[in-house]
């Protein structure tokens, strides 16, 4: 059996064997050569960048080293974790067990809870990047990527500042070129916030953030709060809202799937992907939503309202994750939280 180690030296083995053909094919162009930029910059030829630098680059980054396959790790920010380090509020836990969440060659240590809190996980992730001697080239913005059929041109800027709240990046005049076979993008699906449009944000007078900004309820007691949103982040925001003593509400737009964090005793993520190995997916998604039902009630009468599919299968055809509850449904019910 092709171990993944001897997989990725046969694919370096075969780029190496054809490029030195390409070199004495008098039809082929230099690859070498980069896109013109109009400035100086530095030139760095690599077989693999990495752009990055959070658990998915991590985890790349330490199955090509122990393969000995050469890399460059890219982030725009000083540190690794960025989002968990400085967009994510002070009660964020992991919704997942630790062994599903866990990265490649390094188990979360024992003393762990189930659950682990934030400062727990970053506390993983820098413990993996020492282990295997990860060294991100730290506050590289990529600003584009361009293939030419053969390599990647990877153009990266030195980022100066980096404002957390969405604004824009501000750069050095120092640029960098990378020419690479393989590009992996680990950026994470929310790098940037996504703020909508809402007309008469401009004439409100109190404080309007989005949620990677939000760090505590503390300071919101007594106070009325309007949460937009009810996905995960939406639930347990108003949740520290509401344990915080705010008088908090909470937009819902859509339907959508909620589902306890645990049923009898166990993961719902582990029993759902246990089901899912020896049952069809509708047969699952009865089952879940069965169990639901007897944990949590009708969650339609808190104004919560389910989708025709269930979460399981909508999950497959759209990618909408079902919200995992870890407390927001018991105050909705108990009036602490207007829906």
């Amino acid at each position: 059996q092709l171990t993944p180690a001897a997989f990725i030296h046969d694919v370096m083995d075969c780029f190496a064997e054809a490029e030195g053909k390409r070199s004495h094919d008098p039809l082929y162009c230099n690859p070498h050569s980069p896109p013109a930029t109009g400035f100086p910059v530095d030139n760095i030829p690599v077989p693999v960048v990495i752009v990055g630098a959070g658990p998915a680059g991590l985890g790349m980054a330490a199955l090509l080293g122990e393969a000995g396959v050469p890399y460059k790790l890219l982030e725009r920010c000083s540190c690794i974790g960025s989002l968990w380090r400085h967009r994510t509020y002070d009660r964020l836990c992991l919704h997942l067990p630790k062994q599903f969440c866990e990265l490649p060659l390094m188990p979360f240590p024992k003393s762990f809870p189930t659950y682990p809190a934030r400062d727990q996980f970053l506390e993983y992730l820098e413990s993996y990047a020492r282990r295997f001697n990860i060294e991100p080239q730290f506050r590289q913005a990529v600003v584009s990527a361009e293939f030419n059929g053969d390599f990647w041109w990877i153009r990266t800027k030195e980022v100066t500042s980096l404002p957390i709240g969405g604004e824009q990046d501000t750069y050095s005049g120092k640029t960098t070129l990378y020419r690479c076979k393989w590009l992996v993008v680990a950026t994470g699906e929310n790098a940037e916030p996504a703020v909508p449009e809402i007309e008469g944000t401009g004439r409100f007078k109190g404080q309007l953030m989005h949620s990677c900004e939000y760090r505590s309820g503390a300071g919101y007691a007594g106070k009325q709060v309007l949460v937009v949103g009810c996905g995960n982040s939406g639930m347990e925001v108003s949740l520290d809202l509401a344990n915080h003593n705010a008088i908090t509400s909470m937009v819902v737009r859509g339907t959508l799937h909620v589902l306890p964090r645990e049923m009898l005793g166990c993961s719902t993520f582990g029993i759902s992907l246990w089901l899912l190995r020896w049952f069809p997916v509708q047969a699952v998604d009865r089952f879940l939503l069965m169990m639901a039902r007897f944990i949590m009630g009708d969650t339609t009468n808190i104004g919560i309202t389910r989708p025709s599919l269930g979460p399981m299968e909508l999950k497959g055809v759209s990618g909408k994750t079902p919200v995992l509850d870890v407390g927001t449904i018991a105050k909705i019910k108990s009036g602490s939280i207007n829906v």
